[in-house]
């Protein structure tokens, strides 16, 4: 395994285990998505270079545009929870009132 490979498997099971054990606000599971999404798309731009083929290169600007939209996406429910339940924390948000 390169150290390149290392790094971008190491920022993304870093994203993911912060998803997974730190949720205590909303903020910070959407920073770990972020992250996430970030070591993604590094690793497909990598990957299209590597391959010297220009039928891949739109895929990491797809991927980017996503993210770019899940984020946008996720602010605007970070926006509106605080707005309405006055904190971002996950332990006052219930999904299942109205």
């Amino acid at each position: 395994m390169t150290p390149t490979h290392f790094a971008l498997s190491s920022a993304f099971m870093l994203g993911l285990t912060g998803l997974t054990l730190h949720r205590t606000h909303l903020l910070s599971a959407l920073l770990c998505l972020e992250g996430m999404m970030l070591s993604l798309f590094i690793a497909l731009s990598l990957w299209s270079l590597q391959l010297n083929s220009t039928s891949f290169s739109t895929t990491p600007l797809l991927l980017l545009a996503f993210s770019a939209c899940e984020a946008s996406a996720g602010l605007a429910l970070l926006v509106a929870t605080a707005r309405t339940h006055g904190s971002d924390r996950m332990q006052n948000l219930n999904l299942l009132q109205c």
